[in-house]
């Protein structure tokens, strides 16, 4: 590897590692994994539908709301601050994040279906395996943390 790698790898790495903005993160997800449960709850039980389908819906409105809180509290030093930035940056999330609810969607469909797993307890594991991606690509992909001058 040469050095400019590794230095941008070191770089990436350094702003994972902010203990304030993990915390800010988790927490702000623990918001989203609220929202989210408490919406998956509501459509299976109020409206009667599959938890998977609920599933899709509960989620989109957990990542606003994630979205809104790490906007203006997480990384509200991070990116700049006109509507069209605004909106990238939303875009972007919505789309790493996607890859987190693929994640969360197949631990819960498959708990769900193939072990008889309480939909609840099988989402909130499926919420836990996608943290850490959630996290990584969050930080280095929608808000760029690593880059200086931010």
């Amino acid at each position: 590897m040469t050095e400019s790698l590794i230095d941008a790898i070191r770089t990436r790495v350094r702003a994972l590692l902010s203990t304030s903005r993990f915390s800010q993160f988790a927490s702000v997800g623990f918001v989203g994994a609220t929202v989210d449960n408490v919406g998956l709850i509501a459509l299976v039980e109020l409206v009667s539908l599959n938890p998977v389908f609920a599933k899709v819906i509960s989620w989109e409105l957990s990542i606003v709301v994630i979205f809104i809180l790490n906007e203006y509290w997480t990384f509200a030093s991070h990116g700049k601050m006109s509507a069209w930035a605004f909106g990238r940056r939303f875009l972007r999330s919505n789309a790493v994040r996607f890859g987190g609810f693929l994640v969360t969607l197949t631990v819960l469909a498959v708990l769900v279906n193939w072990y008889d797993v309480n939909y609840v307890i099988a989402n909130l594991v499926g919420i836990g395996i996608g943290f850490f991606v959630n996290y990584t690509c969050e930080s280095l992909y929608t808000w760029k943390v690593h880059r200086d001058g931010r």
